[in-house]
């Protein structure tokens, strides 16, 4: 069995955010001045915590978030960097490039709601959580084979079932004092999105007391961090989470100093 952190953190502004455009896949920009600050700050505010591995979508925005978050971290700045195509955006196809309210307009169009409409060419929100699931299985193979040899522990269980209910106090390490395995991921807003959901209605995950369900699938803002607490075991058919517990979700503190588009 093994416990581990897994922060997961959205890229900083770009021009695009900005502007209200859409990235998707196939627009692959840099970081605004924003964008920059953002991610220092993140940087600066998760400085403190020891990840032991990095996953990181291999565009541009995503890679150099993690780049600017690992350089201000005190004990990770010489970790590996996995960049990984299955955490890219959502692709939205020929509405790539286009005004957010073109894609709005779009989708009234052909009767659905925005958040449910696939574009021509574009990704459907199954079709992301299938990449994520994917992610997942690789994430916990990996997990399990650097942090647990055997029947070996990881020094975060406490129990037969896993870790003690996560200590949240809003700080930086909330969740993860007892916890030394943990994965940082930097990905992007609808894969994000649609990943947290996939955690909380599939998956179970448990919920902090008093979180509203508003907030759980709230679009996640520039830089905003999320943490869950996995807890993993061996099976014949491989990996399986037992227990998923999520320690906090879009959380923004450190932009309160940031000017932020969003």
């Amino acid at each position: 069995m093994l416990s581990f952190a897994l922060t997961i953190v959205r890229h900083g502004e770009t021009q695009y955010n900005r502007d209200k455009l859409l990235q998707g896949q196939g627009i692959d920009t840099p970081l605004s001045d924003t964008g920059h600050q953002q991610a220092a700050a993140a940087g600066q505010y998760l400085r403190d915590l020891h990840f032991t591995n990095v996953f990181v979508s291999n565009l541009q925005r995503a890679v150099q978030t993690a780049e600017i978050i690992l350089g201000n971290n005190l004990h990770s700045s010489a970790a590996e960097m996995i960049l990984d195509p299955l955490l890219r955006e959502r692709g939205f196809g020929v509405a790539e490039g286009r005004p957010k309210e073109h894609l709005k307009n779009m989708a009234n169009a052909a009767g659905q709601a925005c958040r449910d409409y696939t574009p021509p060419g574009g990704e459907t929100l199954e079709q992301v959580k299938t990449r994520f699931k994917k992610f997942l299985r690789s994430l916990y193979q990996r997990m399990l084979e650097e942090h647990c040899s055997g029947d070996q522990r990881s020094a975060s269980t406490s129990g037969p079932s896993g870790p003690d209910q996560p200590v949240i106090a809003g700080l930086a390490n909330d969740g993860v004092q007892n916890v030394p395995v943990h994965a940082l991921i930097v990905s992007h807003g609808a894969f994000i999105r649609v990943s947290v959901r996939h955690l909380v209605e599939d998956l179970q995950c448990r919920l902090p007391a008093g979180l509203k369900m508003s907030q759980v699938f709230s679009p996640c803002p520039n830089t905003g961090i999320s943490r869950f607490i996995i807890t993993l075991h061996r099976e014949e058919s491989g990996p399986r989470a037992s227990l998923i517990q999520c320690v906090f979700i879009n959380r923004k503190d450190h932009l309160d100093e940031v000017k932020n588009s969003d």
